[in-house]
Parts: C-alpha cells; structure tokens; sequence
C-alpha cells in the first residue's frame, strides 16, 4: 500500500513537467506589391501565448538570419531600426495567433519569415541581445513583394487620311495609329461613314467603298 502511495506521489509530482508539443504554423506564401500593406500570421498551441517571448526572424536570399522583432506585450518588445515604423506585432490570446502587420513594403522586404518563440524567457532583452534558451521555430513563410500590375491606360488614337485622288482606279487607305497604353491587347474598330468595322485587332488596310 504504501508503495503504490508513494508511486502515485512520484506521478502526480511529474505532471506538472510534461508538456504539450509545441506547433507555430504559418502559412506556406503571401505576396505583396511596393507600397502596400498585408499581414503575417503565427497560429501556436502547446503553450501559452501571452505569457511567452515571440520573435519574427526573415531571411533575406543569400543571406543569413536577421532578428527583426521581439514581442512580449504592447510595452515590452523591441524592432530593428530597418523596419521599426512600418511593422507591427500583435497576440491575439483568444484564437492563439501571433501577427506581424506590414506596412508601406518594399521589394527588398521580399524574404522567408519566421515567428519563433522562446517559452523560457519573459520580458523584453535589449535589441540584438543573445537568447537564453534555444528558439522554437515555425516553418516560415515566403513572402514575395513585386510590383504592382499597371493601371489601365487608354490609347492615343490618330487618324491620317489619303489625299484625294482623280483617278478612279487608285487604291486609297486610311490608317489609324493606336499608342501609348496597356494593357498590349487592343481590340479596334474603324468605321467609314455609317458603315463600322469591328474588332481589328491587327494592322489594316481597308478601301473606302468596303
């Protein structure tokens, strides 16, 4: 008796230290344009969100590691100076989610980004110091920041005309000139008198009487 007593002690003491496993799931890609803005998230589990340490990490290509945000709460985290005015971290405690806003991007913010947490830690370390405990990280999301499609941009359109002719027998052209615009697919439609022709979509010559 007494020794099932003890052996339930001894189980009840290690309880406390089993942990759930630790998951930070981010999703895969997001792509933003110059100027913009789009928003990073972390969903966690196996921990407690609002009292633990979380960090975005990025990862420029071809180059290592860079710690951009620590985050404990509103009043205790700090930013690296490339990004401090245009991102901002959040916790969202009640659906487990740690966020990263983004704001006014640039190309050269085009990397793979980690939100990584350190259970051990509270409080916010001075920006760029060591971490005491290793960093639990997420699986990163690749973030792409190219430009914008262009605005549509209407043609400039320019008509020349043929110069009169006696002879009856003279082919004469008109010839429309479209520039200056975008989308590159364009679809025309020349008209003589009240007798339209529509959708030309590459260069023609039509004669008046056609």
């Amino acid at each position: 008796m007494m020794t099932s007593t003890i052996f339930l002690s001894l189980l009840l003491a290690l309880l406390p230290c089993v942990q759930s496993e630790i998951t930070l799931i981010q999703p895969e890609a997001e792509t933003g344009h110059p100027g913009g803005s789009l928003s990073l998230t972390c969903k966690t589990s196996g921990f407690n969100l609002g009292s633990s340490s979380m960090y975005w990490i990025r990862q420029v290509p071809g180059q290592g590691l860079e710690w951009i945000v620590y985050y404990y709460s509103s009043s205790s985290n700090n930013y690296a100076p490339a990004i401090k005015d245009r991102f901002t971290a959040s916790k969202d405690t009640s659906n487990n989610i740690f966020a990263l806003e983004m704001r006014s991007v640039k190309i050269d913010d085009t990397a793979i980004y980690y939100c990584a947490t350190d259970i051990y830690r509270s409080g916010a370390p001075e920006y760029g110091a060591g971490v005491g405990e290793p960093l639990i990280f997420g699986a990163g999301t690749q973030l792409t920041v190219e430009p914008g499609q262009k605005s549509i941009v209407k043609p400039k359109l320019s008509a020349f005309y043929p110069p009169k002719s006696s002879s009856k027998d003279a082919v004469q052209a008109a010839v429309c000139l479209a520039s200056d615009f975008f989308p590159k697919d364009i679809s025309l439609q020349l008209a003589f008198g009240d007798k339209p022709k529509a959708d030309v979509t590459r260069p023609s010559v039509l004669k008046p009487d056609e």
